[in-house]
């Protein structure tokens, strides 16, 4: 039987070890953090993985996650509008569901190994994967999840990680009087902001700024108080808003560029295969769905001798563009528009006086509810 090293355990990667284990496929997954552990992330998924979720036998229900049905969408001079989300989603925390996931794909037969992967080589139809213990493990296949950047892109040279990305994320959560079914997305001068309820009745608050309006001021602090409370909604929120966290999380030099989804025989998933903006609210379901193409795809090479390599990688190349592509253009399209005040504030009169505008888009940044492929058994 091939086997499979998947290198991340953030939620793609954990999707992909829980998939390929329940149908029977060796996995080794290698993660260098320990679990549970709070990440930079909207806390938002669509309810388009839902059926998939069910086939894996992972229990959103069992997790206490919030059921999300609306959205409010505010621009910088505090003209907003609410809308239905098409198929509504639901809100839970990566410290609780990365955990939940890491303890299923155990429980399943995923060897689990805590370490950083130095090096990935590919010979001779076989990948050797050195880790920082200087261990060197083999595989048949490997799966890229190690997230938004990492060494290991640099040891691939992949063509994004030498270019500096101009933005920053910050992530914390609070105590706060907030709608259940509610997510939030709140334009601010050089970001915008994600504001929803995760499980235990807390407010997940996650936005992301260009680095050159952020840099002007000390600390998260003051830029909050002098640049995202100019935006009257989310002044609202933040000055009645008590924080969980010691202080917010934040990740530097996050990078919206378009990356390989196969890069040395290497299949990428989740962030390591393409970021969408966080505005979009959906890049964990796009996670989710990335890692079941992956995990079918590699099933049929694993369970069909006549199917090559080159249509492994060709097939999941094909499948993950025409899943994905049309979604990350909208996002950076919609993104270059907000950033710009009189072009986000020209979109908004229209979504007022055309609903419909509104809707589109968030159509045109989620996908359809997924199917399990015959195969995937």
């Amino acid at each position: 039987m091939k086997k499979v090293i998947i290198i991340g355990g953030g939620l793609a990667g954990l999707t992909a070890a829980i998939h390929l284990s329940k149908v029977k496929v060796p996995v080794t997954l290698i993660e260098k953090n320990t679990y549970p552990k709070h990440k930079v992330c909207g806390e938002y998924i669509s309810n388009e993985v839902l059926p998939y979720l069910d086939w894996l036998g992972v229990n959103i229900g069992q997790l206490q996650a919030t059921a999300i049905s609306k959205v409010h969408f505010s621009t910088n001079n505090g003209k907003s509008i609410k809308c239905e989300l098409p198929l509504g989603g639901f809100g839970i925390s990566r410290f609780t569901l990365d955990q939940y996931l890491y303890q299923k794909a155990k429980d399943m037969g995923c060897l689990m190994l805590n370490a950083s992967v130095e090096n990935v080589s590919f010979a001779d139809e076989k990948f050797a994967v050195t880790l920082d213990t200087s261990e060197v493990l083999h595989a048949d296949i490997v799966i890229g999840a190690h997230g938004k950047r990492s060494s290991l892109d640099m040891k691939l040279d992949r063509g994004f990680i030498n270019r500096k990305s101009p933005w920053l994320a910050v992530k914390a959560h609070y105590e706060l009087d907030f709608p259940d079914d509610l997510v939030g997305l709140h334009n601010f001068q050089g970001g915008y902001c994600g504001v929803s309820k995760v499980e235990g009745n807390k407010i997940n608050i996650c936005y992301l700024s260009d680095y050159e309006s952020f840099k002007r001021h000390r600390n998260t602090a003051e830029f909050e108080r002098n640049v995202l409370c100019q935006n009257p909604h989310l002044k609202q929120i933040l000055e009645r808003a008590t924080p969980v966290f010691e202080k917010p999380i934040t990740i530097s030099q996050v990078s919206f560029e378009s990356k390989k989804c196969v890069e040395d025989h290497v299949l990428m998933i989740g962030d390591s295969a393409g970021l969408i903006h966080p505005l979009c609210g959906n890049g964990m379901a796009m996670a989710i769905h990335g890692a079941k193409i992956a995990s079918e795809e590699v099933f049929r090479y694993v369970s069909d001798p006549q199917y090559s390599r080159k249509s492994l990688e060709h097939n999941y190349a094909y499948y993950w563009h025409e899943n994905f592509s049309k979604r990350l253009k909208t996002g950076k399209g919609l993104a270059k528009v907000l950033q710009n005040q009189y072009l986000s504030n020209v979109l908004m009169e229209i979504a007022i006086r055309f609903p419909s505008i509104l809707r589109y888009i968030i159509r045109r940044t989620h996908g359809k509810i997924l199917t399990i492929e015959n195969n995937a058994t």
